[in-house]
């Protein structure tokens, strides 16, 4: 068996042609010029191809008849020289380059990530956190320190409910380290955190409850963020109302949760949440939904 290998050159461009067989040559005839090849492709094209006849002899034939490929059955088939062009991309263009603007209804808040330190002061980390957006640095011990503490057990009643216990208007009520499904301790509202953020550092710090949504959105809007009063995990549990010591009635949750609001877009609320120093979105039905639980409270650090 005899092997004929073609190799060809272009300008950089390999051309390579095989036959294989048993094959008696004659001269062989003159390749066809190869294509003038653009210097500047465009697409989709990747390059040329073109397709030569080759004409071939069998042993005892007369020289001169050539027998066509295309016909004969016993010949190999014609060769086709693939002349490929590498592809050059065309000289780049001015582009417009479009600054990213923050849509409107959406801005984030500086505010670090802090993991609690007690067992049950969530409000003490959240308060911590909205701090810290201003550049005031206090562990949660030395914010907890300016909390007045009401140790005294509830008074539980029928289908563990809590009938009376302390005021968390004026005390953190329970046992910092205790277990608010027992419960043994309890937490803080908003006017204490209040009272130490203005003390601290941030005097036009406010709070209260029954605020609207769109107060908070417009807050975190202008840089500020917020402390809100929730349910751990975003769950609606059982909520009820004991009467404190000084007779106020205490709506309450064995969920209760104090988170710091970071961001906002135009679905959804930013969240660092100080149970286990997580930061993530959450939507803004979502967080309306268990905000009520708590009349909308909220402390704006400002």
């Amino acid at each position: 068996m005899k092997s004929l290998r073609l190799a060809h050159l272009v300008t950089g461009v390999i051309v390579t042609a095989t036959l294989s067989g048993t094959l008696a040559t004659g001269p062989s005839p003159a390749a066809p010029p190869p294509p003038a090849l653009s210097s500047t492709p465009q697409l989709p094209a990747t390059g040329f191809v073109t397709t030569t006849r080759l004409q071939v002899w069998h042993e005892g034939q007369p020289r001169g008849e050539a027998v066509d490929s295309t016909v004969a059955t016993t010949v190999e088939p014609a060769v086709e020289l693939h002349l490929y062009a590498l592809y050059q991309p065309p000289a780049p263009t001015a582009v417009d380059i479009v600054p990213w603007v923050v849509p409107a209804g959406y801005r984030t808040v500086g505010v670090p990530v802090y993991q609690q330190a007690m067992t049950l002061d969530c409000e003490t980390s959240a308060l911590r956190m909205g701090m810290a957006a201003y550049g005031r640095y206090y562990s949660d011990a030395a914010l907890f320190a300016n909390e007045s503490v009401d140790a005294r057990a509830p008074v539980m009643g029928p289908n563990h409910t809590v009938l009376q216990w302390g005021d968390p208007y004026t005390n953190f009520v329970g046992n910092v380290w205790g277990n608010d499904w027992t419960p043994t301790g309890y937490g803080i509202y908003y006017p204490p955190i209040v009272a130490i953020a203005q003390s601290h550092g941030l005097p036009n710090t406010y709070g209260g409850e029954g605020f609207a949504a769109a107060t908070v959105y417009n807050e975190l809007l202008a840089g500020h963020p917020v402390e809100v009063w929730i349910e751990t995990n975003w769950s609606k549990p059982w909520v009820g109302t004991w009467t404190a010591w000084d007779g106020r009635p205490i709506r309450y949750s064995y969920a209760e949760h104090a988170v710091t609001l970071s961001g906002v877009s135009a679905t959804q609320v930013r969240v660092n949440d100080p149970l286990h120093g997580t930061q993530y979105w959450v939507s803004k039905w979502l967080f309306e939904s268990v905000w009520a639980d708590f009349d909308n409270m909220a402390v704006v650090f400002r």
